[in-house]
């Protein structure tokens, strides 16, 4: 499917696993080169494109020999085929391309018994229900985007699709106007509205519940949230689209306590953090380890390709990746994906810790760090900074503030202010691309 947010993508995607078929959700604004590969990697035949991007790609599919299905003002009166049978623990619902934070991107298995137990239990803890109207600013080819469709149907909920949040502003009065009661929101999401919108001063009497996740949110940004909705239920969450959507979450009663925690696992989901020789670490140590996953949310692995399956898949269970730590009473608390760690004058760093600090400036919308070459150390620290206004800010300004914070070998020593930090499909930032600058 090629489509953007609206009734066709959910009709296209919901007919397709109805009849029995694997949906393939491509990202709405994905280039040639990722278009062609996964049409060569899944071998599909067919493409069900929205008249709005039908131009974009009829080229591509044409030299490539697939047939396009264009939406209609007229749908047909009656279902082409009848509803399939399917073995729900086998058989493939979707594969959902990840975002390519991590390299190239992968295909991910998705059954319908995946989708059916991480829905239950999100609905379960956000206690969505029939009475929720939910504003969605996410894509539906992303696993979180999709999971506020799932949820929503099985629940009897509706959702508001909004797809303009490059104006804040219009999205908090259609959600203020619609009288929506939740929204979710990866980092970027709370990061703009919190620095290029009034959202903070704003109010909603209907909401009742905020969604984060797709990456760490920066504690100060979500004490600000906390304190500008005090009677809003914050659920900070933890995820991979290789578990279907989510693996965890953090009760908003325990927010207070355990801030910058992702909580424990779902009911379904056990979550270990292991050390590298496969013991956990310690809880209420400083030990750092992987997070392992084991559930029935957890996906068969990656289409079409068995070594990066056996390499993050192995013995029914999904390792991460990242990094965490556990504290006394079980709570887990990410530090960074392994691959992400700076060995800055020596000292390992995580970037999360520096990228918060910068947080806190009000001037800062959001702000990214990664490793640079470096001929004395071999390697040290370089932000990249997005101000509200430009020219807000001096690279001196920031390094003070984080010498404020921060221990020397910490601070960045190269500070670069951008106009946009380049972002993955699933609106985290693209740490690889800032490598590449």
């Amino acid at each position: 499917m090629f489509a953007e947010n609206g009734p066709f993508f959910v009709a296209a995607y919901l007919g397709t696993i109805r009849a029995g078929l694997c949906s393939v959700p491509f990202q709405s604004d994905c280039g040639r080169d990722t278009f062609e590969r996964i049409v060569a990697s899944t071998g599909m035949s067919r493409i069900l494109v929205s008249s709005r991007l039908h131009g974009r790609v009829q080229s591509w599919a044409e030299e490539l020999g697939v047939e396009l299905i264009v939406e209609s003002d007229e749908p047909p009166e009656e279902a082409a085929l009848p509803p399939a049978e399917v073995d729900p623990r086998r058989d493939l619902a979707a594969i959902v391309y990840t975002s390519g934070s991590t390299g190239d991107v992968k295909g991910v298995m998705v059954t319908h018994h995946n989708i059916l137990v991480n829905t239950e239990d999100i609905i379960g803890y956000v206690g969505i229900s029939a009475d929720d109207r939910a504003m969605c600013v996410l894509p539906f080819y992303y696993c979180f985007g999709t999971s506020l469709l799932h949820t929503h149907l099985m629940a009897g909920g509706s959702l508001v699709i909004n797809n303009r949040f490059m104006f804040p502003e219009k999205v908090l009065d259609e959600m203020r106007d619609r009288r929506c009661t939740g929204l979710a929101g990866v980092p970027a999401t709370f990061q703009i509205l919190l620095r290029k919108s009034r959202f903070a001063e704003r109010r909603f009497p209907a909401l009742r519940w905020l969604q984060q996740a797709g990456g760490k949110l920066p504690d100060p940004l979500i004490r600000e949230i906390t304190t500008a909705f005090p009677d809003v239920n914050f659920f900070t969450m933890y995820g991979q689209t290789e578990a279907t959507a989510r693996l965890s979450y953090l009760p908003p009663e325990r927010l207070a306590d355990k801030l910058g925690s992702i909580g424990r696992g779902l009911p379904h989901t056990r979550l270990e953090v292991l050390r590298p020789d496969g013991e956990a670490v310690q809880p209420g140590s400083d030990e750092v380890g992987e997070i392992v996953a084991q559930g029935e949310n957890i996906t068969p692995g990656y289409w079409n390709d068995a070594e990066e399956t056996a390499k993050y898949f192995r013995d029914g269970r999904l390792h991460t990746g990242d990094m965490a730590r556990v504290d006394a009473d079980g709570y887990i608390y990410v530090v960074e994906r392994a691959r992400d760690f700076i060995k800055a004058m020596g000292y390992r760093v995580g970037p999360k810790e520096v990228e918060d600090v910068m947080a806190e400036m009000p001037e800062v919308v959001e702000a990214a760090v990664i490793g640079v070459p470096d001929e004395l150390w071999g390697e040290t620290i370089k932000a990249f900074v997005v101000t509200v206004r430009p020219g807000q800010l001096s690279a001196d300004d920031v390094r003070n503030h984080c010498m404020k914070r921060l221990p020397n070998y910490k601070v960045p020593q190269f500070v670069e202010f951008v106009a946009s930090l380049p972002k993955t499909t699933s609106g985290k930032v693209d740490k690889p691309a800032l490598r590449k600058r």
